[in-house]
């Protein structure tokens, strides 16, 4: 705790300062364009994968980055992705998985949960992506069906994603995009689920187009700063 307090006091002193008209514009209000769904695991920092600054992801973070199926019931992801959809408009959202993630590993071992009655029933959101891999993967070694299940478990819960009515709103009014993502915690590596190709493909070659247009943008801008 006092390394933690002690970067609080490094924020105030020496980060905030620099950041003040950044935060002077979010003290009136947030406009995220992305929201970010991925694992609570300590590892994962999206600002820091995405290089984004504060106010351009609205984070939403559970063991195994799991999207419960619309319903009746009011949980904690149903209603932040409401209010990320329905009222601050967000233009994307990602789901992100990542490598060695121990609630996938949970989800696969299931009598390694079975003392953690609530985790245990919070992983059962990802039973169909166990049993596609318990199909398809029969063949291959631990470490292959796991990395199988953290891909299989982002493109099955882009599906509950979908069943959520604002989602399924402004995604048929074209008004929003989906992406699958996982973070290849060893490497740096963040691939994205291709829809058309049917596979993930490397994030800088999946949005190919797009990135050599932000490249193009700020090094516009670095010339104008000359």
């Amino acid at each position: 705790m006092p390394y933690i307090a002690a970067g609080v006091v490094k924020f105030q002193n020496e980060i905030f300062p620099e950041k003040k008209k950044l935060f002077g514009e979010l003290d009136t209000g947030q406009e995220p364009g992305t929201l970010f769904i991925t694992c609570s695991d300590s590892r994962i920092d999206p600002n820091l994968i995405t290089q984004t600054e504060p106010g351009e992801l609205f984070i939403c973070r559970n063991a195994g980055n799991i999207v419960p199926p619309h319903s009746k019931y009011t949980g904690g992801m149903t209603a932040s992705i409401e209010y990320a959809v329905a009222v601050l408009n967000v233009k994307h959202i990602v789901i992100c998985g990542h490598t060695r993630c121990g609630a996938m590993a949970g989800a696969l071992n299931p009598d390694s949960v079975k003392a953690l009655p609530h985790v245990d029933d919070w992983l059962s959101y990802a039973r169909a992506a166990v049993q596609i891999v318990n199909e398809t993967g029969k063949d291959l070694n631990d470490e292959d069906k796991m990395n199988l299940l953290v891909h299989e478990n982002v493109l099955l819960q882009i599906q509950h994603l979908k069943t959520h009515p604002y989602v399924a709103a402004h995604l048929a009014a074209g008004k929003l995009d989906i992406h699958g993502w996982v973070y290849n915690i060893k490497t740096g590596e963040v691939d994205s689920y291709d829809e058309d190709q049917k596979k993930f493909l490397p994030v800088e070659e999946r949005y190919a187009k797009q990135v050599a247009l932000v490249a193009a943008e700020l090094s516009e801008k670095a010339g104008c700063n000359h």
